[in-house]
């Protein structure tokens, strides 16, 4: 399941039974820059009981961490 958020897709997936999680990436597929070091997704680290709570995780963390989720241009 993937979800555009703000300029991301958000894509939830299941590692185990009901142990969801989800990747982040930009939706133009330009790498992420964290603190200076590229990546080209990003994977939340918690397990959630279903999909909908691992995308809302997500989108809680591409709001919180806005400035550090920047290309460096």
């Amino acid at each position: 399941m993937t979800t555009m958020y703000d300029g991301f897709d958000i894509e939830s997936f299941e590692a185990g039974k009901g142990l969801w999680h989800a990747r982040i990436r930009r939706a133009d597929l330009s790498p992420l820059a964290i603190d200076g070091v590229l990546f080209p997704a990003m994977e939340m680290g918690f397990a959630w009981p279903d999909a909908q709570a691992a995308i809302a995780d997500a989108k809680h963390h591409i709001d919180r961490f806005r400035r550090r989720i920047t290309s460096d241009e």
